[in-house]
């Protein structure tokens, strides 16, 4: 019996010349899907703590309320203020706000809008009356009020 010599040429190289290509989707991918800080905080926030909180599901049907104490106290003085997207507001341009944020969703959705206030610990409760009432006023019924883990201490 004669013997067969099998030839055995393959390659073992993976091609890479398409490589680039797959990064740089990857990288476009990822820099139009990542949500960014939507808002910069001109106010200063230390929310208060709380036990028993409930999650909400929907977080597009929520439109944030900022209220306290200037950062640049200087130019704004030392008062608590009210904070809606990036702009400082007075408690009367509410309304124009919710509608503002009512006319960005479809029909169906308007109604389930909630407004969220983030409010400072040292914030004084007439403020917080005033955006109330305007909330009011504006037919915003759907309410909620940040607030932060309460982390039990053990003794």
């Amino acid at each position: 019996m004669s013997k067969f010599k099998k030839k055995t040429s393959t390659s073992q190289n993976i091609p890479t010349a398409s490589l680039p290509d797959i990064i740089f989707m990857l990288l476009f991918f990822f820099m139009v899907t990542t949500v960014l800080r939507e808002t910069n905080l001109l106010v200063r926030q230390r929310i208060p703590e709380a036990t028993q909180l409930q999650k909400l599901e929907k977080k597009s049907l929520i439109s944030y309320i900022y209220i306290g104490k200037p950062m640049e106290t200087d130019k704004y003085g030392t008062e608590p203020r009210i904070q809606v997207n990036d702009v400082l507001v007075q408690p009367r341009d509410l309304l124009l706000f919710v509608t503002q944020e009512k006319d960005k969703l479809p029909e169906v959705q308007r109604d389930q809008l909630t407004m969220s206030m983030k409010v400072d610990e040292e914030a004084k409760m007439g403020i917080v009356t005033d955006v109330q009432l305007e909330l009011r006023n504006a037919s915003q019924r759907k309410i909620m009020y940040a607030t932060t883990q309460e982390v039990e201490q053990a003794f």
